[in-house]
């Protein structure tokens, strides 16, 4: 941006440390975490939090906007893997044993109902549409089946997240069921 200045040294460590506090307590504690407690995590003052994040809200969408992001690199940058079916397969283990245990993101995704501004939705999307096309690259090579579409694989993922997150289901192993749902995608006999 022309004519801003540029951010302290420490005050870039402040809102660094701010971040992986919240992203912490967000993913374990969900939405109903304190802001004063999160400061106090961060080892800062509540005035710092507040300049750097003026409400809860927008704390929470830089933490998601940096999980979502780093996802759908991750995606992306499966998406000319050599063994597609694999990569696929192996971005939603990788998918469910990162998001499983962070409420946050299951509720990003879509299953939770939170409201997404549209940097997150584009994120989300993002992710979406990578996941999409490691779908149609594997299908293309036989391994996966050809009728399930990109949205019928993000409502089982997303089924998957909801269900591994909520407290009834705590004690699944997000593996074997990982295992179970890459058995379904695989053509039958």
């Amino acid at each position: 941006m022309a004519g801003s200045k540029p951010v302290r040294a420490d005050a870039r460590r402040n809102r660094e440390r701010l971040l992986a506090a919240a992203s912490a307590a967000f993913a374990t504690e969900g939405l109903s975490v304190p802001l004063d407690e999160i400061a106090v995590r961060a080892g800062v003052g509540p005035g710092t939090l507040y300049r750097n994040f003026p409400s809860k809200e927008a704390l929470l969408e830089a933490v998601l906007q940096d999980r979502l992001q780093r996802l759908a690199e991750d995606c992306e940058a499966l998406c000319h893997a050599e063994d597609p079916a694999g990569a696929l397969l192996s971005f939603i283990g990788q998918l469910v044993a990162q998001a499983a245990p962070k409420r946050d993101l299951v509720e990003a995704l879509g299953i939770g109902g939170a409201d997404l501004n549209a940097t997150l939705a584009a994120s989300t999307t993002r992710l979406r549409n990578g996941i999409g096309q490691l779908l149609a690259r594997a299908q293309r090579t036989g391994a996966i089946r050809s009728d399930i579409t990109a949205a019928d694989l993000m409502a089982l993922i997303s089924s998957v997240l909801a269900a591994l997150g909520s407290g009834a289901h705590r004690q699944a192993d997000p593996g074997r069921v990982v295992a179970v749902l890459s058995d379904g995608l695989r053509p039958g006999p």
